[in-house]
C-alpha cells in the first residue's frame, strides 16, 4: 500500500491541479522572524504551483479579521497566517496567542476556510527564529502545507457549484 508520508511523517504535499490561489497574510512586528516564515511559506507554496501574495496585517490579533474580509473577495481559495508573539513582562502575550488562535480557528471551523496557521508563540526571540527560518524548523512552510491539505480537502468534499442537495450539518454536534 503507498503511504502518503514523508520520511518524519508528515503528510506528504498534497497534488493539486489547478494550482490554487493563496493569500498569505503576515503580521510583521518581529520583521526578520516573519520574513523567515514567509520565505518558507513561498516556497512550500511554489513548489506546489501555487500562485501566492502577501499582505501584512497590524498585529497578530488582525490577522483574522484581515482574513476574514480577503475571504468575501473571493479571490482565494486559501490562507496562511504568519506571525510571530514572544513572551514579555505582562499578561498580554496569553491574551494576544489565545485571541489570535481563536480567531483563526473561528474561521477555519465556521466558515469553512482553508488556513494554515503559523503563528509562532514562543519564550524567546531564539527560539521564534530556530522555528521561523526555512533551513532549520520552517514553521511558515508547515503552514503553507497545512493550508494546501485544507484546500485538498475542501476540494473533495464540498459539491460542486450549483449542486442541489448540499448536506447540512445542522444537528451534528462537536465535542
Amino acid at each position: 500500500m503507498a503511504s502518503n508520508m514523508s520520511d518524519h511523517g508528515a503528510l506528504a504535499p498534497p497534488v493539486l491541479t489547478p494550482g490554487p490561489r493563496v493569500l498569505i497574510v503576515a503580521a510583521p512586528f518581529y520583521r526578520a522572524i516573519t520574513d523567515g516564515l514567509i520565505a518558507g511559506a513561498r516556497a512550500k507554496l511554489d513548489a506546489a504551483g501555487a500562485q501566492s501574495e502577501v499582505i501584512e496585517a497590524p498585529g497578530a490579533l488582525e490577522l483574522a479579521p484581515t482574513i476574514r474580509m480577503a475571504a468575501e473577495s473571493g479571490a482565494y481559495e486559501g490562507y496562511v497566517a504568519l506571525g510571530c508573539v514572544i513572551r514579555g513582562e505582562t499578561t498580554h502575550y496569553e491574551t494576544v496567542c489565545e485571541e489570535s488562535a481563536r480567531g483563526v480557528t473561528y474561521l477555519t471551523v465556521k466558515r469553512g476556510l482553508a488556513i494554515g496557521n503559523g503563528v509562532l508563540t514562543v519564550e524567546t526571540e531564539e527560539q521564534a527564529l530556530a522555528r521561523a527560518l526555512p533551513e532549520r524548523m520552517d514553521k511558515g512552510g508547515g503552514a503553507a502545507l497545512a493550508c494546501l491539505h485544507l484546500i485538498s480537502f475542501a476540494r473533495r468534499f464540498r459539491p460542486p457549484r450549483g449542486a442541489v442537495g448540499r448536506p447540512s450539518d445542522d444537528g451534528i454536534l462537536l465535542a
